[in-house]
């Protein structure tokens, strides 16, 4: 159960901004071509046996609540801290000499560690979840990188793949995401806010498949075989095994 911490309360001026952001500086667009879910109700073609094989979990650096990075006792980002976040663990993960790092803004960044030069910042929410002062569009689940792109949800209603070079959303479909998903060679096996899960065609978000499970759980993916809680789902057709 999600425990929304309340750090000050706040009064967000909203008026007048349907462009402007009311918790962070600047202008926005946004993100979404449309917001309507492609689901081709259809199997995954040629299934991987297993997840991909990541090297970029491990990471020494700390996100804290405040949305600034550390290493050790060395600040090395100070992000835009909100009244609205989700308690718990997160972590930022490594990439080569770079750490990303999901916000309680909503936002995903890619600082150099070394130089504390930030690389880039990418959007990753709905716009209309930005229009009231008790929005929260947190980061929780960890970052994934794999063949120059970087997979990210969160709470502001978006799952996106992310330019690595550039921080420019490849696309981002319309769905919450608080769990640790799943990426394979060419899917994402993603749980949303709603407790569906998504098989996610990594090449252009399309939806091959959602099925209800009853549980919110963090999915766990072996043998062609997807694991949520007690369900065990056939990550080619999306049913479940009785």
């Amino acid at each position: 159960m999600r425990k929304i911490v309340i750090l000050t309360g706040i009064c967000l001026a909203v008026s007048a901004c349907d462009s402007h952001d009311p918790i962070l500086p600047g202008v926005r667009s946004d993100i979404f071509t449309s917001n309507d879910l492609n689901i081709l109700n259809t199997s995954v073609p040629n299934v991987s046996d297993g997840a991909v094989i990541e090297d970029n979990v491990e990471c020494s650096y700390t996100l804290r609540s405040d949305n600034t990075i550390w290493d050790g006792d060395r600040k090395i980002f100070s992000g835009f801290a909100t009244n609205n976040y989700v308690a718990g663990d997160k972590k930022p993960v490594c990439h080569g000499n770079f750490v990303y790092a999901g916000l309680s803004t909503g936002e995903l960044v890619k600082v150099n560690g070394k130089t504390r030069q930030m690389a880039w910042i990418a959007d990753v929410y709905r716009a209309s979840n930005m229009m009231g002062g008790a929005s929260v569009v947190d980061i929780i689940a960890t970052p994934k990188i794999y063949k120059n792109y970087v997979y990210v949800g969160g709470l502001g209603d978006a799952f996106c793949k992310i330019s690595d070079a550039t921080g420019r959303a490849a696309w981002c479909i319309d769905i919450g995401v608080e769990k640790n998903f799943v990426l394979t060679d060419s899917v994402a096996y993603v749980l949303d806010t709603d407790k569906n899960l998504n098989a996610i065609r990594m090449q252009d978000g399309a939806i091959y498949w959602r099925t209800a499970v009853k549980k919110s759980r963090v999915p766990k993916y072996k043998d062609k075989i997807i694991t949520v809680g007690d369900e065990e789902i056939d990550a080619e057709t999306g049913k479940i095994i009785e």
